[in-house]
């Protein structure tokens, strides 16, 4: 009767830890937010787990029937595509019903996005604020108000299709001078990170429109 949460590599599969794979190898079930990606992990590295699918569209309607089959001493792994579950992904509905059941919850250190990016960034990472994904519209505006007066290095994700509207809405509510760190690819073939100010990094990808997946790191008001 226990839950493993298993961080997956966000690009490089040589990220994977040996206790990872050994775990993913000795529980009864693999939740898995894509089964079809997890899938090509998994026979990477000889792990023959039955896995069923647990992700943002149907998380809240299993969670009561996965508890239950915890408490029948079924052992489970909760992953993610890529890097640590509840991490912006699902996992915190389950890993909460779990503590409220008193079913042990483990969480194993691995890949993420965020930390490396954060590292890489050159912005002060002794405070720090994750912010994962802004709202899409409702609550944007008021967000971004109440983060341009916050004093601490501030960690965003973004999708490579509004990193350009995103970064606009730093200029106009941060300061075009307010530093920033756009960390892209990490751990894969075109991994890279463009830093400078918000109104360099703004041209720079407006002039060169961004691919894969983002981590923005803001610096915070002086």
């Amino acid at each position: 009767m226990k839950l493993y949460i298993v961080p997956t590599p966000i690009g490089n599969l040589k990220d994977m830890t040996f206790r990872a794979v050994e775990v993913l190898k000795s529980v009864d079930l693999i939740l898995a937010e894509d089964t079809r990606t997890s899938g090509k992990l998994l026979k990477h590295f000889d792990v023959l787990t039955p896995s069923q699918s647990h992700h943002m569209h149907n998380e809240h309607k299993t969670v009561e029937n996965l508890i239950n089959k915890l408490k029948s001493g079924v052992t489970m792994a909760l992953i993610s595509d890529a890097g640590t579950p509840a991490i912006s992904d699902p996992g915190f509905l389950l890993t909460r019903a779990c503590i409220e059941n008193n079913i042990e919850v483990d969480c194993l250190p691995g890949a993420t996005a965020f930390v490396p990016a954060l590292v890489n960034s050159g912005l002060p990472n002794d405070k720090f604020v994750f912010e994962g994904f802004l709202p899409v519209k409702k609550g944007r505006q008021t967000r971004l108000l109440l983060l341009a007066e916050e004093t601490r290095t501030i960690i965003f994700y973004e999708s490579p299709h509004k990193l350009i509207k995103t970064l606009t809405h730093f200029c106009e509510y941060f300061g075009e001078e307010r530093p920033v760190s756009v960390s892209r690819e990490i751990t894969k073939l075109y991994e890279e990170t463009i830093r400078g100010t918000a109104k360099e990094v703004l041209e720079h990808y407006t002039n060169k429109p961004p691919k894969g997946e983002i981590v923005v790191v803001v610096g915070g008001k002086k």
